[in-house]
């Protein structure tokens, strides 16, 4: 069994992450406790490469009382899951319906008795309890700290633009695609989304039809140690040019959001022909994102992919929009 803590910002976004990824590893998400999606795969590593988390790790168990939780704690072979020392770190989320103000302390007592070792400062090893509407118990496998993904958002690449998907986002819609080789994005602009997949170890493939934006990219992309890439000069609307006789595992895209004064032509117009080209490219699933105010599903559906899920977020004031999981 495994836990993700995920984030908070688009929550069913991040639990579609947490299941196309057990997916991968074969298996899938059994349930969620807010904030706390578990479930099983046979290869857990899979979710290594979540964006929309804060960690993931190997649940130990679920309980509905103290009592349960500590007894079963104190009947585990604590040295079986412990490498070297430890630490016991609880969190409260927001639906929290116990008392659990020393825990963390109880539990680490009981591991203590078994001769480990603790280290409340540089643990080897972080056990976790979770209070939602059940009390979890973990062992964490891996954080995902904000400032590995901070030091790619745009402003901090060497070639940057101010209008750009932030990393996480960007690595949570590559992951939607299930890609296991490779993805295209046909609207790369400074290379945002390769950059998050080539960093999981995809092969990148990238169009933009400004010749500046691709040769940005590929500053951006050899910045950041992804070596494994193809990015030219294309139009998304005519992918098959810029890829002649080439199909894709799958596609994760950002389309511009501008008016008819700074894109090439109307923009409902230039989804629909966008949407048509990936169509006669794609393999398998395409992760989008649209304006809430384009009817997608109705586009979508009349070319002849399958609207699978769609997530909203609300950016500003001026601007709302939809993430979709659409499959060939």
């Amino acid at each position: 069994m495994f836990y993700v803590e995920i984030l908070g910002m688009i929550p069913e976004m991040a639990k579609a992450e947490v299941q196309a990824l057990a997916e991968l590893g074969r298996g899938g998400v059994l349930g969620s406790d807010y904030l706390l999606v578990y479930g099983r795969a046979e290869n857990i590593d899979a979710l290594s490469r979540l964006g929309l988390a804060h960690e993931y790790g190997i649940l130990v168990g679920s309980f509905e009382s103290i009592e349960d939780l500590i007894e079963y704690s104190e009947g585990v072979e604590w040295r079986k899951l412990i490498s070297g020392t430890f630490a016991v770190r609880k969190e409260r989320m927001l639906n929290c319906s116990y008392e659990v103000e020393n825990i963390d302390k109880r539990v680490g007592a009981i591991i203590n008795s078994q001769g480990l070792k603790v280290n409340l400062s540089k643990p080897d090893t972080i056990v976790r309890i979770y209070c939602g509407r059940k009390l979890w118990l973990g062992i964490r496998i891996r954080e995902f700290k904000g400032k590995e993904f901070d030091a790619r958002k745009a402003d901090k690449r060497p070639f940057s633009r101010p209008i750009a998907l932030p990393p996480r986002i960007a690595r949570a819609m590559v992951n939607l695609t299930r890609a296991t080789r490779e993805v295209l994005d046909p609207f790369m602009g400074t290379g945002g989304m390769l950059i998050e997949a080539g960093l999981m170890g995809l092969k990148v493939y990238g169009i933009d039809i400004r010749e500046d934006m691709v040769e940005g990219a590929k500053i951006n992309l050899e910045y950041y140690g992804v070596k494994d890439y193809v990015v030219k000069v294309g139009d998304a609307t005519r992918i098959r040019e810029a890829f002649p006789g080439k199909t894709f595992e799958a596609i994760a895209t950002d389309p511009p959001y501008g008016t008819s004064t700074t894109l090439p032509m109307d923009r409902d117009e230039l989804y629909k022909r966008a949407l048509e080209s990936m169509y006669e490219v794609l393999e398998g699933y395409l992760s989008i994102a649209f304006p809430a105010d384009f009817d997608a599903v109705e586009v979508a559906e009349s070319i002849g992919f399958k609207v699978l899920e769609r997530f909203y977020q609300r950016v500003h004031s001026s601007l709302s929009r939809y993430f979709y999981v659409m499959r060939v």
